[in-house]
């Protein structure tokens, strides 16, 4: 498990592919592998990779099976590029953002980035049918880290986006910084929020049957989904913040 506060950047130093394999050699600030053993878990943007060997003081290798290729950004990687890195969480430790498993959900791309004075803003795409699970002032893991969700909009197709808001000391301790409009990235979403949903999707399957269509089409109509009979936030299609967010009203972003 992990705690979704980003701890380190790492960088590719190398990678080696076979068939259904590859493998990466990367390079961590000094320290950040200290008292590691073979075996122990890194989540490298957000994906729970396995040590398989130290190779120095501050590298280590890693295997990524052709599944986690197909379902995260791994795949894409090349030599010299960066990653948010975090050890595995020990007995007791912090949690200063959400619980995170390490267990990419899917790919998304950032299809917007502002940058209001000393803030940092990025509207992510969110692609159908996962943004059932996505509510503004809510948990999400992107890259690893533990965002706040600060505003959410949905399309009729199940598709919609979010936006979160980076202060600068996530921006430093993480790679967002660099990231442009197009850019893929690794979604975690929270496990609580993901069985609240299916609880009451499989509840009003079971009651409703086939009318259970109809109603998904007018409560589509009206930008909610059928997660809002049970309490949770409509993320409806919010307009574009023109300025900071109320302190009161949007949790600050976790690096």
């Amino acid at each position: 498990m992990f705690t979704g506060i980003v701890q380190a950047v790492a960088t590719v130093a190398a990678i080696t592919d076979r068939p259904g394999l590859r493998s990466f050699t990367l390079a961590f600030p000094p320290g950040f592998l200290a008292g590691q053993e073979i075996g122990a878990s890194v989540a490298c943007d957000g994906t729970c990779l396995t040590v398989t060997r130290h190779a120095g003081a501050d590298q280590a290798d890693f295997d990524v099976m052709q599944q986690s290729l197909a379902l995260t950004t791994l795949g894409r990687l090349a030599v010299g590029d960066r990653l948010n890195v975090e050890r595995a969480a020990r007995d007791g430790a912090e949690i200063g953002g959400h619980p995170i498993s390490g267990h990419v959900d899917f790919q998304a791309r950032v299809a917007e980035v502002r940058r209001p004075e000393n803030n940092h803003v990025l509207r992510i795409a969110v692609p159908a049918p996962w943004m059932r699970y996505v509510f503004p002032k809510g948990y999400i893991a992107v890259n690893g880290a533990s965002l706040t969700v600060a505003e959410a909009g949905r399309a009729a197709d199940g598709s919609g986006w979010f936006e979160v808001w980076l202060i600068p000391e996530t921006l430093r301790q993480t790679t967002f910084g660099s990231l442009q409009p197009g850019d893929a990235l690794n979604l975690e979403i929270e496990r609580g929020t993901q069985v609240m949903v299916d609880t009451v999707r499989a509840t009003l399957e079971e009651r409703l049957g086939p009318l259970l269509p109809a109603l998904e089409a007018l409560l589509r109509e009206r930008g909610v989904g059928v997660e809002a009979l049970a309490g949770l936030p409509a993320a409806g299609p919010a307009p574009v913040p023109a300025a900071l967010p109320d302190p009161t009203a949007t949790d600050e972003s976790r690096p």
